[in-house]
């Protein structure tokens, strides 16, 4: 298989001083679930930090005073919920309305799983003009949906670590996963038309044309919320109007960053999924002096 290796990190454009909020694009981030609202909350405040000019969380209707207590700067979209917590299938029609009116969307951190939640995903894979990452429940959700790669037209992400990618895997091939990471990454982003972010120790981002392994991150970050951390990042760069590739393999970059920037200051063994937001705003003062 050969693929052409990204060489340098993809970097945003400058903001031009006559620039408002709605330049940087709305992002949607669908997530929580009863006893997950904190999910929700680290994507959401990750993408504020990676610059969406205006994000939104939709969670659970029970879910929506716990989410808004994180963080004052994002607004929250409260949906019908099922009978254990779960964003019900009746919220399909909200999300809908609610997509058309976003430049990007995260779905999966804290959700769960139900044949509601796959309803969801089927519908949102399907719209040709969605820029959508799907990670963590939005992956187990989808890796039960029948087809499903036939079923694409979204401008899809793919963030599954490596437990969600067998999963996934298995819905989409017969034969064994290879095990060469790279080449998991690869077919699996040609049989699904996406991209695909297999994380873990240097990440791997492919389209199965490009290729980038993620240089940055450190043990620290094998902490829960770490990932949806990056979903957030990555949905506010998708949002910004970078292609798919180039968001995702700034988006690893900037998350890995951080997190060795969030351990130097606590050290690897206390790190938090929140360290690594707190430590944002240094790893882009960083990453864009080095961009210089």
């Amino acid at each position: 298989m050969s693929l052409q290796s990204i060489q340098s990190v993809p970097r945003l454009p400058a903001r031009a001083a006559d620039a408002h909020k709605g330049h940087f694009g709305t992002v949607l981030i669908i997530a929580g679930s009863q006893g997950m609202g904190g999910a929700a909350a680290l994507a959401g405040k990750a993408a504020l930090r990676s610059g969406a000019g205006l994000v939104r969380v939709a969670c659970p209707q029970s879910s929506t005073a716990i989410v808004a207590g994180f963080e004052p700067a994002y607004t929250t979209i409260p949906l019908p919920e099922d009978q254990q917590g779960r964003i019900s299938e009746r919220a399909l029609g909200r999300i809908l309305d609610s997509v058309r009116a976003c430049d990007g969307v995260a779905l999966g951190p804290g959700l769960g799983t139900s044949h509601g939640l796959q309803t969801i995903i089927e519908a949102l894979i399907q719209a040709p003009s969605l820029r959508l990452v799907l990670d963590a429940d939005g992956l187990n959700n989808l890796s039960r949906i029948g087809q499903w790669h036939q079923k694409v037209k979204a401008q899809l992400i793919l963030t599954p670590h490596p437990g969600e990618m067998k999963r996934v895997w298995a819905s989409v091939f017969r034969q064994p996963m290879p095990k060469d990471r790279t080449d998991q990454a690869a077919q699996l982003a040609q049989a699904s038309k996406s991209v695909v972010v297999l994380k873990g120790a240097q990440t791997v981002v492919t389209d199965n044309r490009t290729l980038y392994i993620n240089a940055t991150g450190n043990p620290g970050m094998a902490t829960g919320g770490s990932g949806d951390v990056l979903t957030g990042i990555i949905a506010a760069l998708f949002g910004q109007n970078l292609n798919p590739v180039d968001a995702a393999a700034l988006g690893c970059h900037i998350h890995g960053l951080a997190g060795d920037l969030g351990a130097e200051t606590v050290g690897q063994i206390a790190l938090t999924a929140s360290d690594i937001i707190d430590s944002l705003p240094k790893a882009w003062l960083s990453h864009n002096k080095q961009s210089l």
